[in-house]
């Protein structure tokens, strides 16, 4: 599928799917530069991950969404997988529209609890605004409720950023913040997201000294992904940093339970999530 070009600007750029990876995307080119991290990103030895991490999305989800935990009620020793069970999930059916513009796909899940999700994805350019639109739709396709978890892996390569790059948002304290936040070579946040007028939230990396000084926006719909989480890592060969648009606060899942932020989701029922970006 193509991005949009600015007016301006005579060379394609693009998005490259993973069909093997729930039609995430494994490159985003602007200007011929992928903006995506390749292989210099850190290992917590899930292939999966290892996978989704190098390119530019991927997504956590439908039913966890962070490291591993114990399946409530399941058997010793079982746990939820790194990030949840549809990153390494082939797609189902998909179509691409004539022009390029749109793509669709439908991904079944296996939950890790048990049940099954299904994921009626779209991918599409809005013209008005010259970005990418990612539109997600959950279904409960099981016999049992299950409450979705969902996260949006945005990866940018660390080589891109310079030292003015800045990180900017409504949601930050200030509305601005150096790319390098946190101590030591690895750092995240994770902060209620600023809702604007629209019902979505955005979040900018601006001056990627690697784009000519361009600026990569992401927006978000908040009502479904309620925060905004940010990861960055710098350690040995990995030089990476991440927007997360996240559906749940960072916590355990028996406090989040116990705070009632566990919503099951019933047989039949849906969820929609939606995010967006672009480079200008």
């Amino acid at each position: 599928m193509k991005t949009l070009e600015e007016p301006q600007d005579l060379k394609e750029n693009h998005v490259l799917f993973d069909r093997l990876s729930a039609l995430d995307i494994a490159a985003f080119v602007v200007d011929g530069v992928d903006l995506s991290p390749g292989a210099a990103i850190p290992s917590d030895g899930d292939p999966r991950i290892d996978r989704a991490l190098a390119g530019f999305l991927f997504t956590c989800g439908p039913e966890h969404i962070r490291h591993p935990e114990p399946i409530e009620g399941g058997a010793d020793g079982a746990c939820y997988p790194l990030h949840g069970s549809l990153a390494g999930t082939a797609v189902s059916e998909t179509a691409m529209a004539s022009d390029g513009t749109a793509c669709t796909a439908t991904i079944v899940v296996a939950l890790a609890g048990g049940g099954q999700a299904r994921v009626e994805r779209r991918w599409r350019i809005d013209a008005a605004r010259h970005e990418v639109v990612l539109e997600d739709r959950v279904v409960n396709s099981g016999t049992s409720a299950f409450p979705p978890i969902m996260m949006y892996h945005l990866n940018i390569a660390g080589r891109l950023l310079g030292p003015d790059t800045r990180i900017v948002s409504a949601s930050l304290a200030g509305g601005a913040s150096a790319w390098r936040f946190g101590d030591g070579e690895s750092a995240h946040f994770c902060l209620p997201a600023v809702i604007g007028s629209d019902g979505w939230s955005d979040v900018m990396l601006a001056g990627l000294a690697g784009l000519a000084g361009r600026n990569l926006k992401v927006r978000f719909r908040a009502d479904t992904l309620p925060f905004l989480q940010m990861w960055r890592c710098q350690r040995g060969e990995a030089n990476v940093i991440s927007i997360e648009p996240v559906s749940h606060r960072i916590a355990k899942r028996p406090e989040l339970a116990a705070a009632g932020e566990l919503i099951p989701l019933q047989p039949g029922e849906a969820q929609s999530y939606a995010i967006a970006f672009s480079v200008g």
